[in-house]
């Protein structure tokens, strides 16, 4: 059982860090030396607090599973793995629907002398293809787009599922023993 949480921890650390680099790494500029690129969505969001929540639940299960002598662990780690399973289909449904949408295309009249407020006011569908001349993005923003909400559904699909199922076994152990802490007896 020690090597089931084992795992567990350490898919929700690694891949909660994974989430949380997507996030940051979505916020700053890609491919570009212009700050009027950095932005803050709910597509950044989304991955930033789940992988955060992730990363905390994964260092918990990991240290309540070393140490089983600390029962505030694992409620600690029950808790979080809650809140971890609740925010997975969020951070899923926001890059599904990210990823069909696709990038904007940020016109600015702005962009020249880097003041860029009036950068986000005039937005243009993904087809870059219709607007060579208008799009401000860097070049290949459309792949890195389709990258990290490639890396973000993947993600969440994977946080949800380790997530789901060390909420389940702990709820089946607090059931049957009335304790987080006592290990579980199958027969």
């Amino acid at each position: 059982m020690g090597d089931l949480y084992h795992c567990i921890g350490g898919t929700l650390l690694s891949f909660g860090v994974l989430s949380f680099c997507s996030g940051v790494i979505a916020f700053f500029p890609v491919f570009s030396y212009k700050p009027w690129f950095i932005g803050w969505s709910v597509r950044i969001a989304a991955p930033l607090w789940n992988g955060v929540l992730a990363i905390f639940v994964g260092v918990c299960v990991l240290v309540a599973n070393r140490e089983r002598s600390r029962r505030s662990m694992w409620e600690v780690s029950y808790t979080f793995a809650i809140l971890t399973t609740m925010c997975s289909p969020v951070q899923f449904a926001l890059a599904i629907a990210s990823l069909l949408i696709g990038p904007y295309c940020y016109y600015a009249f702005a962009g020249a002398v880097g003041s860029a407020y009036v950068g986000y006011a005039v937005q243009f569908p993904f087809p870059y293809g219709t607007f060579p001349d208008i799009c401000q993005d860097p070049q290949f923003y459309q792949w890195y787009h389709f990258a990290l909400q490639l890396l973000d559904i993947i993600s969440g699909i994977i946080l949800f599922g380790f997530s789901l199922c060390f909420v389940i076994i702990l709820t089946l152990r607090l059931h049957q023993a009335g304790n987080l802490n006592k290990p579980m007896r199958v027969w």
